[in-house]
């Protein structure tokens, strides 16, 4: 729900409240008070109340109570409804025909005469302002039954019904009040909100469009359509209201934050997706020299298991009560009977890992690899660029400072992983360099955090990352890995 709803209907709450409190009048109040009580009086005689003329007076006297002294009457506005609805009743003559009485009632209901909408709305606010929206609700409700172009009632009630919790009935006045041509970009933005927690994302998108009609430049709805695309997993289109809004006004940093999160989160997909087709490829590491190399190291240990059990076998024979004997025998037994799952294993491994290398599919899948790669590359400069703009109009925005320090640690925490797979015999060959590659892209990350921590003391994590990575550094440099710049 958007606050700024409730904030509106407060604020002329009150103006029409003060209309009351200005035009009390003590000598007043008295006598209205005194007609009340005549009024109580007549409809309970039978004779009085079979008048026309006495419902009409009754129905005056509590609509200027509702009107102008609640404090005698919280709801009499329903009572002068009732009330007007008796005359109609009783002002007709013997051919069924309405008389004056009845006509000027009747007038006042549709709304044509009177002020009994007035008395409606503004007892209804009231009862907003005690809390009381259920009944705030139905005042409003009843006021819009008398002027139905109303939006002013519509608005009121929508808030009420929204206060209540009675999503339904909320969205319902809302529309009306639209129909009725209500223009309030805060009424669009709302109702696009309720549509929203009902993942109705088509009646929140039109909803704010039909408030873009009305106020064209409003920026709240426009960055709305934005995160209704996002709720709905429309990346695609959010990412071009975005580019439009970033167009129009490049100096708004939370469309460029915003926009540079938006390409942020499509690459972390492709990361996953890379990553996925490299291991269906076997294209991280030599994937399939390692297995055949683990494949050919566990042969070794297993004829060795096996020499040595022929060794022990025979010395059993010409010790056949030795205990030690027969413990090493059944140690070097389980060893070797380990080492044979390890190598079916491994054959298994080594054999799908061929399947996969000569599948036709493989062609297939190493081009949609290359295409995401360089549309990763591509996206990783917008989101460089998109940040960057953001610190240029604001250099102390956490939200870009954070996030371009987690690009480059992720990118360093995903370059480790390299050296974390490799051999002794890989990491003698290369192993020193990719460490200098990920420590500068460690390095590079350093000052964002420690901006993002000056720019937002109490955001624990910038805080607790900076820690990590200072730790991260100190264990670099107590290794002496010479750090190579990150570009």
């Amino acid at each position: 729900m958007k606050k700024i709803i409730f904030v509106l209907g407060l604020g002329l709450f009150s103006g029409l409240a003060m209309a009351q409190n200005s035009a009390v009048d003590e000598v007043m109040m008295k006598q209205v008070q005194k007609d009340k009580e005549k009024s109580d009086s007549d409809i309970k005689d039978e004779k009085s109340a079979a008048k026309a003329a006495t419902w009409m007076d009754r129905a005056k006297t509590y609509q200027d109570i509702a009107l102008q002294y609640s404090s005698l009457d919280s709801s009499a506005v329903i009572e002068a409804y009732d009330a007007y609805k008796k005359v109609i009743e009783l002002d007709v003559n013997k051919k069924g025909a309405p008389g004056r009485l009845s006509k000027e009632a009747t007038d006042i209901l549709a709304g044509t005469e009177g002020n009994l909408y007035n008395a409606f709305v503004k007892q209804g606010a009231e009862h907003y302002q005690g809390q009381n929206m259920v009944k705030a609700l139905e005042l409003f409700q009843r006021a819009q039954e008398i002027n139905k172009k109303d939006t002013l009632a519509t608005l009121y009630g929508g808030i009420a019904a929204q206060q209540a919790d009675k999503k339904d009935i909320a969205i319902d006045e809302f529309n009306k009040y639209m129909a009725n041509g209500g223009k309030d970009p805060s009424v669009y933005y709302g109702l696009a909100q309720l549509y929203r927690a009902d993942n109705q994302f088509d009646k929140a998108i039109a909803t704010l469009e039909k408030g873009l009609e009305q106020s064209p430049d409003n920026k709240d709805l426009k960055s709305e359509i934005v995160n209704i695309h996002l709720a709905s997993g429309n990346e695609d289109m959010a990412i071009k209201q975005l580019q439009e809004l970033t167009a129009k006004d490049p100096s708004n940093v939370t469309n460029l934050v915003n926009l540079g999160i938006l390409y942020d989160n499509i690459n972390i997909k492709r990361a996953g997706q890379i990553r996925e087709l490299q291991e269906k490829i076997g294209a991280t590491g030599g994937q399939a020299d390692k297995m055949a190399k683990q494949l050919a190291d566990e042969k070794d240990k297993l004829n060795i298991y096996e020499g040595e059990i022929k060794r022990i076998t025979g010395l059993l024979k010409k010790q056949p009560k030795s205990a030690d004997l027969k413990r090493q025998l059944d140690e070097v037994t389980a060893s070797r009977d380990e080492a044979k799952t390890n190598v079916a294993k491994y054959e298994a491994d080594v054999k799908a890992m061929a399947e996969k290398a000569n599948s036709p599919d493989k062609a297939a899948a190493e081009k949609e690899l290359a295409d995401l790669q360089a549309k990763y590359t591509a996206t990783k400069k917008d989101i460089l660029d998109s940040y960057q703009k953001a610190l240029a109009a604001e250099p102390e925005n956490y939200d870009a400072l954070f996030n371009l320090g987690v690009i480059y640690f992720n990118e360093a925490v995903e370059n480790k992983r390299e050296i974390d797979n490799m051999d002794m015999q890989e990491y003698q060959k290369s192993g020193k360099v990719v460490e200098g590659k990920v420590c500068g892209l460690f390095k590079k990350a350093k000052p964002y955090f420690e901006k993002a921590v000056k720019a937002k003391p109490d955001m624990e994590e910038a805080s607790s990352t900076l820690e990590t990575l200072n730790n991260v550094l100190a264990q670099f440099e107590g290794k002496k890995v010479e750090c190579i710049a990150a570009q």
